[in-house]
């Protein structure tokens, strides 16, 4: 039977026999396995690698106590640490639920069973299963893409990315537009990395750091004796990238009088030293970076048309964190895994409201933002999983399940939405824009209740 077509195992570990034949009634739209011991769960664990379990502390020999319970959760993780545990706890036994989650289990439900609340928390535990288990395939996709450091599973920066490697051989400039923290200079470094001059220097400058005073010598290098405090001779970064490659970061907020400079580098591949009258040749390859719009800078007369024209002879636009369909959780992985090696945190995962939360947020600081969340949380998280409150996120209510027929769904709603808006209500048009017959149309309107 094709994977797709198979039902989710579900692992119920319980010694009550009436509780058992309530648990398979209940859930019966998934394959379903009873153990009563911890032997037996862990038999049936090794067989089938169940992705969900469910599991009642008090278990024999110690019905009445938890040891026998807390043992088969550690073994249970040991086994299968991706599987999600929920855990059951009796009245009063809160806190035997808490250190639970403490050491690994994934949540908890309150005894006597309310069928509803655990069918809503299974299939809660269902979904974050897949998610992560999405997130490693991608991470793995990842890690085998030539360009470092780059992480993404999706289509808009695949395409981007897809860009820089053809971009990348060519000994053209190259400008990278976006906002701040969406990975500028990762993708310049791969620009180098992925060209001829990737044995030589990579040399950045971020043109917005550095005072306007000083911006032209760390550029251009300067004399000994140039100014007062240059006491030797020194090089400049154009210099420095002799043979490489240098990255103008920021380039929008070069002062005006020196973009003249740059320019005539850029036109006769030479420069001079401040307080210098040689002409030195320098062969570099540019890459520049900025989050401005700089055809609104030109007719502002604050950038030359000339020098932009000089700098963009390739021009690679970057989306935005929120606009790259399933990175932001994937990127929050990648982070996660990283600071917890780095702080010796073991730390199992995100919750499901962290999750939903990372989704449902705009990062405005793009991936910067999120790396700067993720290690706050792995510091500040008290549990074995990152929660919303840690990443200083707002809770957005449960987590959205995935469903194939409701996304394509969606997505005939939408085209058939734009094709009326396009088309201006006229059905025959609409209809033959879609490609489809009149009577196809309307009965595609009546059955997403589209009305007309």
């Amino acid at each position: 039977m094709p994977e797709a077509m198979q039902k989710q195992k579900l692992l119920i570990v319980e010694d009550d026999v009436g509780l058992q034949r309530q648990y398979r009634w209940n859930f019966e739209t998934y394959e379903v396995f009873v153990a009563g011991t911890r032997a037996e769960a862990l038999e049936i664990l090794r067989a089938e690698m169940p992705k969900v379990v469910t599991l009642d502390l008090g278990l024999p020999p110690d019905p009445d106590g938890t040891s026998e319970g807390f043992a088969t959760l550690e073994e249970i993780l040991r086994l299968t640490p991706d599987a999600k545990v929920i855990v059951a706890s009796g009245h009063g036994a809160r806190e035997s639920a808490l250190r639970a989650i403490a050491i690994g289990a994934y949540d908890f439900y309150q005894k006597p069973v309310d069928a509803d609340e655990l069918g809503f928390i299974v299939r809660r535990a269902f979904h974050v299963q897949a998610l992560e288990a999405e997130n490693r395939v991608l991470a793995d996709q990842r890690q085998s893409a030539s360009l470092k450091g780059i992480i993404t599973g999706s289509q808009q920066m695949m395409k981007v990315c897809e860009m820089i490697e053809r971009v990348a051989p060519a000994d053209v400039a190259v400008m990278l537009l976006g906002a701040s923290g969406t990975g500028k200079e990762l993708l310049a470094r791969a620009v180098h990395d992925l060209s001829p001059r990737r044995g030589k220097s990579f040399v950045a400058i971020n043109c917005a750091a550095i005072p306007e005073n000083l911006l032209e010598s760390e550029l251009f290098g300067y004399e000994k004796g140039a100014f007062t405090g240059a006491i030797k001779q020194t090089l400049g970064k154009i210099e420095m990238a002799e043979g490489g490659t240098l990255f103008l970061d920021e380039i929008g907020d070069i002062p005006f009088p020196l973009q003249v400079k740059l320019l005539r580098f850029l036109q006769e591949r030479v420069i001079e030293r401040i307080g210098g009258r040689r002409e030195i040749p320098v062969d570099v390859r540019i890459v520049c970076a900025t989050h401005q719009d700089l055809e609104r800078l030109i007719t502002e007369n604050r950038f030359r048309e000339d020098l932009f024209y000089r700098l963009s002879e390739i021009t690679i636009d970057i989306p935005a964190l929120k606009e790259r369909d399933g990175d932001p959780t994937l990127v929050a992985q990648h982070f996660l895994n990283k600071f917890s090696q780095e702080h010796t945190r073991n730390l199992k995962g995100f919750s499901a409201d962290a999750l939903t939360a990372i989704t449902a947020h705009a990062w405005p600081g793009n991936v910067r933002e999120l790396e700067n969340k993720v290690k706050r949380a792995v510091i500040m998280a008290e549990g074995t999983r990152v929660t919303a409150i840690d990443l200083g996120l707002d809770k957005f209510g449960e987590p959205v399940i995935l469903n194939l027929k409701q996304v394509r769904e969606e997505a005939d709603r939408r085209a058939l939405k734009n094709a009326l808006a396009s088309a201006d209500g006229n059905i025959s048009q609409a209809a033959k824009l879609l490609g489809i017959s009149r009577p196809t149309f309307y009965d595609l309107l009546k059955q997403h209740n589209i009305q007309i």
